[in-house]
């Protein structure tokens, strides 16, 4: 976590700089949604009788701007811890840069870190197969992903014939291939044997891909 005793004066200020500047913006927003041009209406939102119904009004719409202003800042973050766990982060980092510890970091983004989906593809027509990898970090995205590249795949001849989904536990959640008879996608369920694969850069992985591209082949 960050330590406020710790941060120099200079950081202390440009952080003060910044949350003023938030403010501006959603005092800016606010007065633009009630009709006021940015010269006119009150200066600040207590310059009205604290009591008054034109005080009420003001005050709601600033909650009303400010709260949505927290929802993108928090969507951001969301999208940036996803990022920054994808290029390896922990959640050490993540808790470190935003104030909080690294178990607050993990229950507020679960996914960031250590979560992904391997989309292994099969392509080509005919034999020699190729085979292509790709990682997501969203399982409805690789799945989607895989899909449309077999559903594309008979419009080439190195199109993909194949796909396979492997979670962060090395387990098969999705498989397809092109089905010649209704010329679309078919979606199946792997062999028990294969419903596991081995950790990428091993020979048993090796095996695996070259017995789970043997066993889409036998589909088609």
């Amino acid at each position: 976590m960050v330590d406020m005793w710790e941060l120099d004066s200079e950081v202390i200020e440009e952080r003060a700089a910044f949350k003023a500047q938030v403010r501006e913006l959603v005092w800016r927003e606010t007065k633009r949604r009630l009709g006021f041009a940015q010269q006119e209406g009150p200066a600040t939102p207590n310059a009205l009788a604290p009591t008054s119904a034109a005080a009420k009004a003001v005050h709601l719409m600033y909650l009303e701007v400010a709260t949505e202003v927290g929802d993108a800042a928090r969507q951001l973050a969301t999208d940036a811890a996803a990022r920054a766990g994808r290029a390896g982060a922990s959640y050490a980092d993540l808790g470190e840069v935003s104030g909080i510890s690294r178990q607050a970091a993990r229950k507020r983004w679960p996914n960031a870190v250590g979560t992904q989906w391997t989309l292994y593809t099969l392509t080509g027509k005919n034999h020699p197969r190729g085979m292509t990898t790709q990682v997501f970090r969203s399982s409805d995205k690789a799945i989607e992903t895989g899909r449309t590249a077999v559903d594309e795949g008979a419009l080439t001849d190195d199109g993909a014939v194949g796909a396979t989904v492997i979670n962060s536990a090395r387990e098969a959640v999705w498989a397809c291939y092109f089905n010649d008879g209704t010329w679309a996608p078919e979606e199946f369920t792997l062999p028990e044997d294969l419903q596991t694969a081995p950790a990428p850069g091993s020979p048993e992985h090796t095996e695996w891909l070259h017995r789970w591209g043997h066993h889409i082949s036998k589909q088609l």
